[in-house]
């Protein structure tokens, strides 16, 4: 798991990105989509069509770390019915914390594939 400090300021795309795009092509869907600065300090968060596989960017004062996390089985429970602006949602490190942890942050359960 991981965590991360609850000022981090978190973004979520709410459409799918290629995922074969690695520090070039996140620093331009950052600022060509999501039109957000990647130098901010905020953790900008992609998932692909498929819901299985999720890929961050961040910017921690001296470059870019690009993390990926995989699931093996199953699938995010991507946030839906919320409102959303410019194709983005901001959500708390805390509640990412938890949607990567397998969490459906709509009920609060944890998702059918999860195991401790």
């Amino acid at each position: 798991m991981l965590t991360f400090p609850g000022s981090l300021k978190v973004f979520v795309s709410m459409d799918p990105a290629d995922l074969r795009k690695s520090f070039t092509g996140l620093w331009a869907l950052t600022t060509h989509a999501l039109k957000e600065d990647p130098r901010s300090g905020a953790l900008f968060v992609y998932c692909n069509r498929r819901r299985n596989r999720v890929k961050s960017l961040y910017w921690d004062g001296t470059g870019l770390w690009v993390m990926t996390k995989r699931l093996e089985k199953g699938t995010f429970s991507w946030p839906r019915g919320v409102e959303v602006q410019d194709g983005k949602l901001s959500l708390s490190p805390q509640a990412l914390g938890l949607l990567l942890d397998g969490v459906d942050l709509r009920s609060g359960s944890l998702r059918p594939w999860y195991q401790r």
